[in-house]
């Protein structure tokens, strides 16, 4: 089963390929919520791919009712990504995206991620040898450049374009920045508005609400926005994005009550789909965001992230439920 991409359709909102967090328990509840377009696997080594590692293979798992999504790999050895990508393809995405944008040292410090845009033309070489290899559609996600004395990416753009990948996806920092700073969209507006380039643009980057995407959809003319850190701690940012683009008005903040449940829901979902440890664990990066901003709210906090057994983190959220209710 396919289906129907979105690149061509008006103000289209992405899920950012995150590590650690966009995994199918995840995914599945920001589907739930609706109003995401299409959405990304978290991204996958290449070598641990073709080295059949566990934890890679199991990242090709998907659903139909995940669809349209994207498989994401990175690495820096030509043969490698071809076959990861054929690997890839086996699991039968929507489209194949290559990583040329992760900022984190042992990946860029090797070549991989945005270490490639310290060699454009290896990265034109491995994107080629992809799109050529495979037969879904091959897309891009990367970064504005190195640093700030070296923003090549509209030079980029239009190689990648030339090689046949489907549409292209910036974040408008450079590497250097990693994720500090304020993102500059202004060269990806001056990409996406360039004659020359004929694929769809997607930005990416500072997007953390509703008004937001609308102003840089008004401001740039992108294709499509892609979100990544925000959704984390509310998977609904696409529901109420969607709403706010279409009628003007965001859907009503969660209630506490509803907050709760959802958070309960998700550790139900985590501890189903990885086992106690593992779902506990993968809990705790989203635990801080679901609570992001509640103040006085530090010890409980750190007991929740401590807590290994399933039972106590559902009292601790039932407790934490009595306190926010009380404030």
């Amino acid at each position: 089963m396919t289906a129907q991409l979105p690149y061509n359709k008006k103000n289209a909102l992405f899920l950012a390929p995150m590590e650690d967090i966009t995994d199918s328990t995840f995914r599945k509840l920001v589907v739930e919520f609706g109003g995401v377009d299409m959405m990304f696997t978290e991204f996958i080594s290449s070598d641990g791919l073709i080295r059949n590692g566990k934890k890679s293979i199991e990242k090709l798992l998907i659903a139909d009712y995940e669809r349209p999504i994207g498989i994401q790999i990175y690495g820096h050895i030509p043969e490698s990504m071809v076959e990861a990508a054929k690997m890839a393809e086996e699991a039968n995405p929507e489209v194949i995206d290559i990583n040329f944008g992760c900022p984190v040292k042992k990946i860029a410090n090797r070549g991989a991620g945005s270490g490639m845009m310290k060699n454009v033309p290896l990265m034109i070489e491995i994107t080629e040898k992809v799109v050529k290899a495979v037969n879904k559609p091959v897309t891009v996600k990367t970064r504005l450049g190195w640093d700030e004395n070296s923003k090549n990416i509209h030079e980029i753009a239009l190689k990648l374009q030339d090689v046949g990948i489907k549409a292209l996806t910036i974040h408008g920092r450079t590497r250097s920045q990693m994720y500090l700073g304020k993102s500059d969209w202004t060269l990806i507006g001056e990409i996406k508005n360039d004659p020359a380039i004929k694929i769809p643009i997607i930005g990416n980057g500072d997007i953390d609400s509703p008004e937001k995407t609308k102003e840089f959809f008004d401001k740039y003319g992108v294709d499509g926005i892609m979100i990544g850190r925000a959704s984390v701690g509310q998977p609904w940012i696409f529901r109420d994005t969607q709403q706010y683009l279409k009628m003007g008005i965001k859907p009503e903040a969660l209630s506490i009550n509803e907050r709760i449940d959802f958070i309960k829901k998700h550790l139900s979902l985590s501890l189903q789909d990885k086992g106690d440890w593992r779902g506990i664990i993968a809990m705790r990066r989203h635990y801080v965001h679901y609570f992001k901003g509640f103040q006085n709210f530090k010890e409980i906090r750190n007991r929740l992230l401590k807590s290994n057994a399933p039972n106590e983190n559902f009292e601790i959220l039932e407790e934490i439920r009595t306190i926010l209710q009380e404030k």
